[in-house]
């Protein structure tokens, strides 16, 4: 082989094994029977309001990925600061057709929206392994949550919290206007049905002085 095909050969295929070998390099390791199972973040740093995701990658006893399991056979929950998340499936992200993805990775994408610490709680089985594993984010296992801002340029987001915030004040503010709006309505439709009744009243009232007058000028019969 030519020197510089070889050379762009091997620097393909370092590429090919830093792509699969980052993903778990802030992971715990967990053994579940002859399998062992690594749980973190999709992308680390893990921001606020980026889309992540929870990570597991399988391997068998000789560490070969084990890529042949199903969306139904693994659920993560996820849990932080005494929120709990529905149970979310483990998708495995390796297509065999196509050759794309990782093989033995499952995934399940989810948006942080608050920083802290995070527990994943996963369950299932790995074919006939039963698996019940949990997980809080740390030093030793894999990142918290944090706030972008610093990374943020050139300019600085408001946090999603007080986004939130924000948008509950305007939408209190914007009931308490169309609570004024719907009063002031009410009090307009009152006046108007009122006008109307004591307008009729006159016009009736008026009629009948109309018609006393004209008996009153009739001629007596002699």
């Amino acid at each position: 082989m030519h020197r510089s095909a070889r050379a762009w050969a091997i620097a393909v295929l370092a590429i090919g094994l830093a792509s699969v070998a980052t993903p778990v390099a802030a992971h715990i390791v967990k053994q579940v029977g002859p399998y062992t199972v690594a749980l973190g973040w999709v992308h680390e740093p893990t921001y606020v309001g980026q889309l992540n995701g929870v990570q597991v990658v399988i391997k068998d006893a000789k560490g070969n990925p084990v890529s042949d399991l199903s969306a139904d056979d693994l659920k993560v929950v996820v849990s932080t600061a005494g929120q709990q998340s529905d149970p979310m499936s483990l998708a495995p992200t390796f297509d065999e057709d196509t050759g794309l993805g990782i093989p033995g990775d499952y995934e399940a994408p989810m948006i942080p929206t608050a920083p802290g610490d995070y527990t994943f709680h996963v369950t299932g089985t790995i074919h006939s392994t039963k698996i019940d594993e949990t997980a809080t984010s740390s030093d030793t296992t894999f990142d918290s949550v944090v706030d972008p801002s610093a990374v943020q340029f050139p300019s600085k987001l408001p946090a999603v919290g007080d986004l939130a915030t924000r948008l509950e004040r305007v939408d209190a503010r914007a009931q308490s206007q169309l609570s004024a709006a719907n009063d002031a309505k009410s009090s307009a439709q009152g006046a108007l049905v009122v006008g109307i009744a004591v307008g009729g009243a006159g016009v009736l009232i008026g009629l009948v002085a109309l018609a006393l007058a004209m008996m009153a000028r009739r001629p007596r019969a002699s």
